[in-house]
Order: C-alpha cells, then sequence, then structure tokens
C-alpha cells in the first residue's frame, strides 16, 4: 500500500531521496541513544531494530514505539486504527497533501487515498506515510468504486453553496473525508461524488483557509465524536 520511488519531474528529486532528506530533518531534534548495556542486554523480541539497538533511535516516535522495526509499528498500529479515510484530490501537487498525511497518521486514520496524480509532494508528511497505509486512485470515479465496494459514504469538505457546518451535521463513524486543492477546492466531479458536503464556519475576511490546516478541523471534529476516549 505504498508508492515505488519515482523521478519528481517538477524538481529532479526522487521520492526516496527526499524520504532520506525529511527523515534526517526529522531525526535532528528527538531520540534515544544504543540500548544501555550493549547486546547482552538487547530484549529478546522480534519487535525490535538490532540496528537501532546497536546505534540509537532518532525517529520521531513516540516511545512506545522506540527500537521497533517499521513493519512491527505498522503492524500495532492496524490493530487499533480508526475506521474513518482521508481522501486527497492531487492534480497539481499540492504541497499540503504530505502535512495531510501527516495528521492522519496523528489520528491514527485507516488510510490515506491520493486521488488523481501519483507523484505527491512528501515532504510535509515527514516520513510518517511509513506507518500509513496509502492508496492511489486514477480518478474521482475509481475512489468512488472502491467505496461503494465498501460501503463507506464520502464526504466532501469545501465551503460551497449548499455545504453545511461539519459541527451542525453527522460525521459516521466509517466514511472518507474528501478534500480538495489549496486554491480550486474539489472538483466538480469530487462534490457529485459525495454523499454530503461540510464547510468550517469561519469568522474573519479571509474566504478559505489552508487546505492542511482544514483537514486537521475536521479529522479532529471526527475524533471528537467517536474516538475512544
Amino acid at each position: 500500500m505504498s508508492f515505488s520511488p519515482e523521478l519528481r519531474k517538477d524538481s529532479g528529486v526522487d521520492d526516496e531521496q527526499e524520504h532520506e532528506h525529511d527523515e534526517r530533518s526529522d531525526r535532528a531534534p528527538v531520540g534515544v541513544g544504543p540500548w544501555p548495556g550493549g547486546p547482552e542486554e538487547w530484549p529478546d523480541d522480534a519487535r525490535y531494530d538490532r540496528e537501532l539497538l546497536e546505534h540509537g533511535d532518532g525517529r520521531n516516535v513516540v516511545d512506545r514505539y522506540r527500537y521497533w522495526t517499521i513493519e512491527a509499528i505498522v503492524a500495532d498500529l492496524d490493530e487499533r486504527r480508526h475506521p474513518f479515510h482521508v481522501a486527497i484530490e492531487n492534480w497539481q501537487h499540492d504541497l499540503n497533501i504530505g502535512s495531510i498525511v501527516r495528521t492522519a497518521n496523528a489520528f491514527l486514520a485507516e488510510t490515506v487515498h491520493i486521488v488523481g496524480r501519483k507523484r505527491w509532494n512528501r515532504r510535509g508528511a515527514m516520513v510518517t506515510d511509513r506507518y500509513q497505509h496509502v492508496l492511489h486512485h486514477e480518478t474521482v470515479a475509481d475512489l468512488v468504486a472502491w467505496a461503494r465496494e465498501r460501503d463507506l459514504p464520502i464526504i466532501a469538505v469545501d465551503n460551497v453553496g449548499g455545504s453545511v457546518d461539519v459541527t451542525a451535521t453527522v460525521l459516521p463513524e466509517r466514511c472518507i473525508l474528501l478534500f480538495g486543492q489549496e486554491g480550486p477546492g474539489l472538483t466538480d466531479d469530487a462534490l457529485a461524488a459525495a454523499q454530503a458536503t461540510v464547510h468550517i464556519r469561519q469568522y474573519g475576511s479571509t474566504r478559505s483557509i489552508n487546505a492542511a490546516a482544514a483537514a486537521a478541523i475536521v479529522m479532529h471534529e471526527w475524533m471528537r465524536r467517536h474516538a475512544v476516549q
């Protein structure tokens, strides 16, 4: 459920190089050193990464996952993911997509769906996509077909005519939250595919807020209603 590295035409940087750069950035402010006591004291547990035990773990992960392999972390997260999905239209290589993926990981979304271009800007994800299931759909119609097979309603998020305040409507526990891009918002096809369209109430002079910020607000609203405390 991940992407193979592909050359980014707009920057000349492939995804793997970008991941390595982000991981270095990710490791700077946090981390733990080698496991105290040396190999004789290493835990006898397949979840632990021997290289991290030897050299230390500088990843930005919660303490529970220190020294664990990526595969072990994903398997543990899979046992308790929340039943909402996040979908993002990607027609312009929007810089917000990485940040939305990072927020989806923080709120333990089931899966993130990229709709449109397969290549997406991973920088804002800060390597969290390694722990998050990510699926690609060529078109909105492909996403709709996938959702129908699983009986998942699509909830569009955009401040368009006919949308309702997200705080004043029903957010299904099992659903796909569909977000558009910075500027153009959701396409007509995406809006037509949704069972409901919600917006975030605003009070200032600006017509819209940043796409990544909007996604975080709506995901938190879902968490407030449905997540186990």
